[in-house]
Order: C-alpha cells, then sequence, then structure tokens
C-alpha cells in the first residue's frame, strides 16, 4: 500500500510549510532517509526526509505551495501502484487529471494552475482576451455547476522581495522582466545579482537622465502593491505583537569603557591572525552575557504557567544565549548552548557556523530554540543605542549599539574615550528593576575587565 508523506511539524511555531523545491521527480527510486524536498517553514528552510524505500508514485502539491501540517505531500509505493489523491487544500494540485477522491469514491477533474501573466515595468497589467484561445493541454475553465472548486486566479503582481526590491534599484535592474527563483516564483537578491551580471539589451528609448549620477536619476520609491508576506515574516510579525502586548517591558541603559575590550580584542586577533581566527566585539559581548546570568541568576528566567495553570517562574540551570541574525525576509535567533562553559574562541567559531547556517535557511530546529536569553547587536550598522522587543519565552533582550569615540572625563580630564551603550529590556513579571541594573552592573565590570573573561 502506498504511503502518504504528509507536511511535518519542523519548528515549535510551525502551523504550515512552503514548499521550496522537489528534489526528487515523480517515478524517481526513493530510499529511507533520501531528502525528498526542501521546505519553508516559519523560521528556516529544511529537508523533508523519506521513512520509505520505494518509488516517488504522486507529488501532491506544487512548488510554492502553502500546506498546513498533516497535509499530504506525496506518495511512495511500489513501482506503478495506484495512489487516490487526497482532498487537497487550495493552492495544492494532483499529478493527473482523472484522480478519484477517496471520500467520494468520484472521478472529478482537476484544474490547471494558470499560468502567470508578467507585469510590466509601468506596473499596470495587460488586458486579457476573452477570445484569446486556450494555451495547448490545457482544458477550458471548470462551469460554475461543476464539483470541483476552482484555483483563485493569479495574482497579477510581481513577488520581489523588499531586499531584492532595494538591490535592484541600486543596480538599475529592471525586476519586472525577471524571473524569480524563489518560492513561488519570487525574485529574491541572487535573481538581481545575475541580471546585473548579465544585462540585457535596453527595452526602450535612452532615458533623458542617461549619464546623471544615480542619486539624481532616482525615481518613484516603487509602484502601490499588496505583498504577500512568507511565513517567517507572519511569524515574526504574530510574536512581536504578542511580546509587546503581553509582556509588560521595561527598559536599562548603561554605557561601558570599551577601550580595554577594544585593546585585547586587537592583541588576541594579531595572535590568532596565522590561524584565520578574527573575534569580533560580540563574540566577547555572547560570553559576558552568559558569565553575568550566572552572577545574577534571576536574569536568566522565562515566565510560564504550572501544569495546575498557575502562573510560575522557570529557573534555567545553564546559560543558552541567543543572537539575532538578519537574513533576507526577517531574522532568526541561533542559539549558542552552555555559552558559560565555553572559551570566547569556541563561541566565536560557533556564532559564525550559526550565522552562516541562518543566511542559508539551513538551520535545524534545535539550533535556534530553546534560548534563555538574547542579544541583538546593530552596531555594525552605526547604530548607536536603541532597544529591542524581548524574545519569548526569554526574561530580558540586550541590545548593543556601536563603539562610538567621544570625550569622555578621566581623572578630573576630558579626554577622547571608546564607549558602548549597552541597553537591556526586561519582562517586568519576572525581574525587577534592581535584578535588571544589579545585571547591567556585571555585565559591564566583566566587558571593562574583559581580561577575566579568558579565565
Amino acid at each position: 500500500m502506498a504511503q502518504i508523506i504528509q507536511m511535518p511539524k519542523l519548528s515549535d511555531t510551525m502551523t504550515v510549510g512552503t514548499l521550496v523545491k522537489w528534489l526528487k521527480p515523480e517515478g524517481a527510486s526513493v530510499k529511507s532517509g533520501d531528502i525528498l524536498a526542501e521546505v519553508e517553514t516559519d523560521k528556516a528552510t529544511m529537508e523533508l526526509e523519506s521513512f520509505y524505500d520505494g518509488t516517488l508514485l504522486r507529488q501532491f502539491v506544487v512548488v510554492g505551495a502553502q500546506v498546513p501540517i498533516g497535509g499530504p505531500l506525496c506518495a511512495v509505493g511500489e513501482p506503478g501502484e495506484k495512489v487516490d489523491v487526497p482532498i487537497l487544500e487550495r493552492g495544492n494540485r494532483s499529478a493527473e487529471t482523472g484522480d478519484r477522491r477517496p471520500e467520494t469514491g468520484k472521478t472529478v477533474s482537476q484544474s490547471p494552475i494558470p499560468p502567470i501573466i508578467p507585469i510590466p515595468a509601468s506596473g499596470i497589467p495587460p488586458p486579457v482576451s476573452a477570445a484569446m484561445p486556450p494555451a495547448s493541454g490545457i482544458p477550458p475553465p471548470v462551469s460554475a455547476s461543476s464539483p470541483v472548486s476552482v484555483l483563485p486566479s493569479p495574482v497579477s503582481r510581481v513577488r520581489v522581495s523588499p531586499l531584492a526590491r532595494k538591490l535592484a534599484a541600486e543596480k538599475g535592474v529592471d525586476f519586472s522582466r525577471l524571473e524569480g527563483t524563489g518560492p513561488g516564483g519570487r525574485i529574491v537578491q541572487a535573481d538581481i545579482l545575475a541580471a546585473a551580471k548579465h544585462p540585457g539589451p535596453p527595452s526602450g528609448p535612452p532615458s533623458a537622465l542617461s549619464g546623471v549620477p544615480s542619486f539624481l536619476a532616482k525615481g518613484p520609491i516603487q509602484n502601490d502593491e499588496l505583498v504577500s508576506v512568507s511565513n517567517m515574516r507572519a511569524t515574526i510579525a504574530r510574536r512581536l505583537v504578542e511580546s509587546k502586548t503581553q509582556i509588560p517591558h521595561f527598559y536599562l541603559e548603561v554605557e561601558i569603557d570599551a577601550e580595554p575590550l577594544l585593546a585585547l580584542r586587537t592583541q588576541l586577533n594579531a595572535g590568532l591572525e596565522k590561524d584565520g581566527v578574527k573575534l569580533s566585539i560580540n563574540d566577547f559581548i555572547l560570553k559576558a552575557a552568559a558569565e553575568a546570568l550566572r552572577v545574577v541568576p534571576a536574569v536568566n528566567c522565562s515566565w510560564e504557567v504550572d501544569p495546575s495553570g498557575q502562573p510560575a517562574i522557570r529557573h534555567h540551570a545553564a546559560a543558552h544565549v541567543a543572537f539575532a541574525v538578519a537574513i533576507e525576509d526577517g531574522l532568526i535567533t541561533p542559539v549558542i548552548r552552555d555559552t558559560h562553559r565555553k572559551t570566547v574562541f569556541q563561541i566565536s567559531t560557533e556564532a559564525r557556523e550559526l550565522a552562516n547556517l541562518a543566511k542559508a535557511k539551513k538551520l535545524k530546529p534545535e539550533q535556534f530554540s530553546g534560548g534563555t536569553f538574547c542579544l541583538s547587536n546593530l552596531g555594525m550598522m552605526g547604530v548607536e543605542r536603541f532597544t529591542a522587543i524581548i524574545n519569548p519565552p526569554n526574561a530580558a533582550i540586550l541590545a548593543i549599539g556601536t563603539t562610538v569615540r567621544k570625550p569622555v572625563v578621566s581623572n578630573d580630564h576630558v579626554v577622547i574615550g571608546q564607549r558602548l551603550s549597552l541597553s537591556l529590556s526586561c519582562d517586568h513579571r519576572v525581574v525587577d528593576g534592581a535584578t535588571g541594573a544589579r545585571y547591567l552592573a556585571a555585565l559591564k565590570e566583566l566587558l571593562e575587565k574583559p581580561a577575566l573573561l579568558l579565565l
């Protein structure tokens, strides 16, 4: 009997998954452990593994389709075995027409997925002629009396990520003429970069602004359009609203003398250069944040509900420090487990590996879940100070600004110093003001005496 492979739950907050790519075609031989497809969850792009041996008989969904957890994806069985196609959610499809739905036993015709109509640079979709003959092999539309629900007409717009749109403006690429390689045909950064390397011939007369610097040739920001968000962006939006409306935030800020930290980093990097190691300020702060949690463990907690339904605070035995990584369609927080037990060098190596996996959307669920504290660093973007929204179920998050050269008072003299701003957002249900202040004091001492982090 054919085995139906369903959409698995690949993250703790996942409700639906988007099929990004099929890696095995219909009719291919499959062994247990083979990767059948790539699925985008709300946090990463994961691999769909087969747990059966046999032949991939049917693919029930097309690339770009969203499937709820438990929804059918494909069938694996013996070669030539007949497969009854399950009832599919809107946006999915069967492999061919004339399939039989097991619940009714009636043979029905599946509507084909209509082609996407390209949009010209003007942003106005071309008119569709009612007299236009159907493409070869595509049946006419189903009548209103047909028992099959017709798929909604395609959205007449270009699907492009915000990063790709910005990059296209910078490089002068007309993204409306590109074919996207992202989920559901979405145009992503790689498509813009490829188009910029191999530009096509101009589509019209030269612009009156040809040869003028780009800052003078800027046009409208963009055309008005409604862009569907990815699973990740929708989950980020939901969790941030929940955090900001359900968690009573308060904020504390401290400014530290970053001169000793910068000097130690320079010395270590000079000695480790031959080994290809380059420590970052963030590596030291990750270590210091974990050590400060050992000094003030009341911050290393979570607000929860006990089995009887009563409010409770969970005290974590280990410091699993997460750090925010910006990716194309949002951000994700990889976790360095047992950060307090690792050296700065180990933290640096692991953080770099996790960041690369995050940007490639290849993180596994255990690599971005279970954090007890979180860091958000915008210093590399020139931001001096900011406050961050708490990442539940953590009780606090540390926001890190850039290092600034500024006049400071030292021994009653005004000198030029290196200062670094740190802001702590706290959940007031768990952390009181005095507790948060003690944590920042411990963190300040560690960062101003960074040799302590090497012990």
